[in-house]
């Protein structure tokens, strides 16, 4: 006969807990937004977003801190408090640093020569901005960071232009083709396609520039249109 003593089993469970990470605050470019504008709403100075570690892949794809795609992933770092000790016995004045944008256009009269050395009246957020173009037909405006839409009033008021701000899609976009060719005056739909009716503004926008007639958005064409619509 076997004896056997009582015994107890303990069955002993580990748990493990995976701590993540919280996730990175991520802001989701719509239309009209720019490094500029998200830095204005989120409370940081733009070059802080944009020269920012984790945007340096951004960075590197879209060059313009001004120019983005709907759709592009820009991180947010977590704001900074900064704390300054002064004294009781007297007043102080401190001063908010802000970072306003320079608008950049470049005006061009029907047969291309730049509308030089003309006054202007720029209406943004409500004000009216005054100013005159160079020598070149070049306008220069400090603006807003977070201003998306203007007007542009030229000729004493007879002329004027409704002025969408930060509205072009990249220039490697074709969309971003199709948006500079149409406000450069050529006949381009923005089909987000290189169809037969780009290819016709591309090579009109080529032969008026003295280009290689490709009607594909080759360096030099890109070069131009970039240097044309700044």
């Amino acid at each position: 006969m076997l004896s056997v003593l009582n015994s107890s089993w303990v069955f002993v469970f580990f748990v493990f807990f995976v701590v993540k990470d919280p996730p990175m605050p991520t802001y989701i470019a719509d239309q009209g937004d720019s490094i500029p504008s998200i830095a204005k709403a989120t409370g940081f100075f733009w070059k802080t977003i944009w020269n920012h570690g984790n945007n340096a892949s951004l960075k590197s794809k879209r060059k313009n801190p001004n120019v983005l795609l709907p759709g592009d992933e820009v991180f947010i770092p977590e704001l900074e408090t900064k704390e300054f000790s002064k004294g009781t016995d007297a007043r102080h004045k401190f001063t908010r640093k802000g970072e306003p944008v320079k608008l950049i256009l470049k005006l061009l009269k029907s047969d291309g020569k730049p509308r030089a050395n003309e006054a202007y009246v720029l209406s943004v957020n409500g004000k009216d901005l005054k100013g005159n173009t160079d020598g070149d037909g070049v306008l220069k405006q400090f603006i807003p960071n977070d201003a998306k839409t203007g007007m542009l009033k030229l000729n004493n008021g007879k002329e004027c232009f409704p002025v969408r701000i930060g509205a072009l899609d990249p220039l490697d976009e074709i969309t971003g083709i199709q948006q500079r060719l149409s406000n450069l005056g050529f006949d381009c739909e923005e089909s987000g396609q290189l169809d037969d009716q780009t290819q016709r503004a591309l090579i009109n926008f080529q032969s008026a520039n003295n280009l290689e007639l490709s009607g594909k958005p080759d360096a030099a064409t890109k070069g131009k249109l970039s240097d044309l619509t700044q």
